[in-house]
């Protein structure tokens, strides 16, 4: 099997409108068997998205559009490629209930799914630390500095895996390295393995796959894959599932690196 389990579409509001068949028909070229489409899920509707553009999730009014569509192109393509229906949903610490519900409502028409955390919460104040590094580095001064944001990102990981989110809760857990996308900008060295390895272990304790991400190598101030190829490497060593996935906002990003973390 070769798949790319981390995908995004023209649904995606901070997307591009590249057609859905253009990503599957390049998925068939590079002779991928399984892809799985998650589109940000619609953020609760009483959580304000903080980013300064709101554009964190998909459009609520858009999600059954989405599941149909796909569900015409799993059909349309079933003899070339397994095409799963899924979602890239917010672990939002304040939220869980909110969360459960819509999972329970959506739940039986996912084939995947992905639970990852992009909105870290502080003193009442919600930031998404992947937005930009400038809000990235107001946010680090709020806490009080860069080490303090990733041990917040790492604590919000670990809640997210313990997370009583219900019996449709995402079996993978997306980017647990994130915070990592702005280490070339701020530039402080932080050490965090520690905090890498506790997730990765909670992660095989409670029987999750981990999204191997590639979509930092492509970030400029990024530069590795979440998390980094010495994490890929534990995790393989303890056999925590892999999965591999580009996060692709565009067809040219579709599979991007593949050969680099999984050849």
């Amino acid at each position: 099997m070769k798949k790319d389990g981390h995908i995004h579409t023209p649904f995606c509001p901070h997307g591009t409108l590249d057609p859905l068949e253009d990503y599957i028909e390049k998925a068939i070229n590079e002779q991928f068997t399984d892809i799985t489409f998650t589109e940000h899920a619609p953020l609760p509707l009483n959580f304000m998205d903080p980013t300064p553009d709101k554009d964190s999730g998909m459009k609520p009014e858009l999600l059954t559009t989405y599941l149909d569509t796909l569900s015409q192109m799993k059909e349309q393509y079933k003899n070339d490629i397994r095409i799963h229906i899924g979602l890239e949903v917010d672990y939002i610490v304040g939220f869980e209930e909110e969360t459960k519900a819509f999972l329970n409502m959506i739940g039986p028409s996912l084939d995947d799914a992905i639970l990852s955390v992009h909105f870290l919460q502080w003193q009442g104040e919600y930031c998404c630390i992947d937005f930009s590094e400038e809000e990235f580095m107001k946010f680090a001064n709020k806490v009080g500095s860069v080490e303090a944001v990733y041990d917040l990102y790492y604590d919000t990981v670990l809640r997210s895996i313990e997370a009583d989110l219900g019996v449709f809760k995402p079996k993978r857990i997306g980017h647990p390295t994130l915070v990592h996308k702005f280490q070339h900008s701020h530039k402080e060295q932080i050490s965090d393995e520690h905090r890498i390895k506790e997730i990765l272990n909670a992660m095989k304790k409670k029987g999750y796959e981990l999204d191997v991400n590639s979509a930092g190598l492509s970030k400029k101030y990024c530069l590795e894959p979440y998390p980094p190829f010495t994490m890929i490497d534990y995790a393989k060593s303890i056999n925590l599932p892999l999965v591999f996935g580009s996060d692709a906002h565009a067809v040219k990003d579709l599979h991007q690196h593949y050969e680099k973390i999984f050849l």
